[in-house]
């Protein structure tokens, strides 16, 4: 790392004065002499040396038999290499895929340099002196800059010494006093934020040799760059204001409460760890918010029980979730255009409702009867019209435009429609069907038999393709491209596939699984059971975890973001889900940790911190 050239200035502690006997009283000059210090005990990442004393040999060096005093600067420690980028995972292929592109090497700290030059009688100086400038070299050039000066402090001459009274011999004039010159660390705080060095200087009145608290005329501070490692603040207060790119240790006796820094710039970090038992609250200011994505628990889902109840046989909803349709095999069919919270009861054909299916908007819904019809509906539920065929309908699936549906008759054929059905075409044979799917745009479809084998195909319906293994088929659900397909069955496992059905492998415990939802990027599943719980999965199905209070759950739906959840429990009411994705916003949002839970937070703009490293077991949300 490069370090500040070493310069020798004469600094002049006096001048010399004569009497009118011709007598002459000699001053010595104070020098300041700077050189490179290598990394060792003063200095772990190097730095510069600085050495001062008066030049009593006259002869304009300072010689280290001369030096009475040493203070060092230091450089700041070198920033941490970044790790590799992990290899990409293969192709769909089958080939390789390209290795990830290596981690960005972390910046090594800048240089701090010191630069003393002479300083004429003047303002600074009435009779003239030094200036000690100091600054980071932001160029790296091992030369401190006019740039670069961030501090400027001055050593100043002292006055010439009163003219001796007038004798036989005449008396020596009285010496000046020499400029003395203390350098010492400055830790970080209101001087400097990430701590630096104290530059105090005055005149040497007593003649000791030492800069005395009484003798300093001037302070300055040449302060640290923020690190590239984090630099550490203990906590043993209640209460702290956070700064940016600062760490803070908690060890405190009772509970302390760290205040987000109030105005972070995009990328700005913090860190918490918590030292003591007494726990940690991070709070936050006016409009700002934690994202809680990726912490334990930080997605968790709330249910909240809503009026009305019903034997449910189908739900679904658009993919912002707001427009919910509802049916039960009573024949009581509902909407909703407030994301659940309120329902309508829609006239009621006496369907045996078996299934239901919306467009992404919830304008066009669709739903079957077990031994009825198939109605549709183009204003969002109000009303509803027949294509008055009577089968044993037992599921059906939309595309998002609405235009393309499937439906299943059970010991029956596989129907498709392309005109939002308007006309209908059977497909492949006759089979127990009991559940169908649908990516966005139709192409690839999944049905699933009643002891048989799961159904795929790939060209809109035309035609079908056995797939896994023969199962007691319940329910399925597809992404929204077709790629991440799922399949439960009863007093079985859930089956996922990552290639538009080709392949399938069970990642579930088996229970009586019921019905499926996903979000359109098939990372969030929901997964209902008769007589157990909800279970949810966030990484497209590898684990499962309960989500919900114990019942008999029969159908689920989800919105595209996965954030928004339908669910029915049957014989009760319908129960809508939230997903927790962020603190609530503003100063009642809060995360709290306790002994040993660490976070590091960074603001990425609009009020928001997002999580990028924890270490705990127990962090708690104040969540929207």
């Amino acid at each position: 790392m490069a370090l500040g050239a070493a310069l020798l200035t004469a600094c002049g502690g006096g001048s010399d004065s004569s009497d009118s006997g011709g007598n002459t009283a000699t001053l010595f000059a104070t020098l300041v002499r700077v050189a490179a210090e290598p990394a060792g005990s003063h200095c772990a990442a190097a730095g510069v040396r600085i050495d001062a004393g008066m030049d009593r040999d006259s002869n304009g060096t300072l010689a280290d038999a001369e030096v009475t005093a040493t203070q060092y600067v230091c450089n700041g420690a070198p920033g941490v290499n970044g790790s590799n980028g992990s290899n990409g995972s293969p192709g769909t292929n089958g080939s390789n895929g390209t290795n990830g592109a290596n981690g960005i090497d972390g910046k090594n700290g800048l240089s701090t340099l010191v630069r003393v030059q002479g300083e004429p009688a003047g303002s600074h100086c009435a009779q003239g002196g030094s200036a000690v400038q100091a600054g980071l070299d932001t160029n790296a050039n091992g030369v401190l800059e006019n740039s670069e000066v961030t501090s400027t402090s001055y050593v100043c001459n002292g006055a010439t010494g009163a003219t001796g009274a007038t004798g036989s011999t005449g008396s020596a004039g009285t010496d000046g006093y020499s400029s003395l010159v203390l350098l010492s660390n400055e830790a970080a705080g209101a001087n400097c934020a990430y701590g630096g060095q104290r530059v105090q200087s005055g005149l040497d009145t007593n003649r000791n040799g030492a800069l005395d608290a009484s003798e300093v005329t001037s302070t300055s501070y040449l302060c640290s760059a923020a690190p590239a490692d984090t630099q550490w603040v203990r906590v043993t207060g209640p209460s702290a204001q956070m700064r940016v790119n600062t760490g803070y240790l908690v060890d405190a006796g009772s509970p302390v409460t760290l205040t987000l820094p109030t105005s972070p710039s995009i990328g700005d970090w913090v860190r918490v760890t918590g030292v003591s038992a007494a726990g940690w609250t991070l709070a936050q200011n006016a409009g700002q918010r934690i994202s809680t994505r990726g912490l334990p628990g930080g997605m968790d889902i709330r249910w909240t029980p809503r009026s009305p109840s019903g034997n449910w046989t189908g739900v679904a909803m658009s993919s912002d979730g707001i427009r919910q349709v509802a049916a039960a095999a009573s024949g009581n069919l509902y909407t909703s255009t407030d994301g659940g919270i309120s329902w309508t009861l829609r006239a009621s054909p006496g369907a045996v409702w078996s299934g239901v299916a919306s467009s992404a908007d919830g304008i066009k819904l669709v739903a079957v009867s077990n031994g009825g019809s198939i109605y549709l509906s183009a204003d969002a539920g109000a009303t509803w019209t027949s294509d008055a065929s009577s089968r044993a309908w037992s599921g059906v699936a939309s595309s998002a435009d609405g235009t393309r549906l499937v439906a299943v008759e059970y010991l029956g054929r596989i129907w498709t429609s392309q005109d939002s059905g308007a006309t209908w075409v059977a497909r492949d044979s006759n089979r127990a069907w009991r559940a169908v799917s649908s990516s966005a745009d139709g192409r690839v479809l999944v049905a699933g038999t009643n002891g048989a084998q799961l159904y795929v195909s790939t060209d809109y319906g035309v035609t079908w393709t056995a797939r896994a293994t023969a199962q007691f088929w319940w329910s399925t659900a597809s992404s929204a491209d077709g790629k991440r397909l799922y399949a439960s069955v009863d007093t079985g496992a859930i089956w996922t596939s990552n290639d538009e059905g080709t392949t399938w492998e069970s990642t579930s415990p088996n229970r009586t699984w019921r019905g499926l939802a996903t979000s359109s990027d098939g990372r969030y599943v929901v997964a209902a059971t008769d007589g157990g719980t909800l279970y949810e999965s966030t990484d497209f199905g590898v684990t499962w975890r309960s989500t919900a209070e114990s019942g008999a759950w029969p159908v689920v739906a989800s919105s595209a973001d996965g954030l928004s959840l339908l669910a029915a429990k049957s014989g009760a009411t319908l129960f809508t889900g939230s997903r927790r994705v962020s603190t609530t916003p503003g100063i009642t949002g809060s995360i709290s940790g306790g002994q040993e839970d660490a976070l590091q937070l960074q603001y990425v703009g609009g009020g928001l911190f997002l999580p990028i490293s924890y270490v705990s077991s127990n962090l708690r949300f104040t969540a929207q």
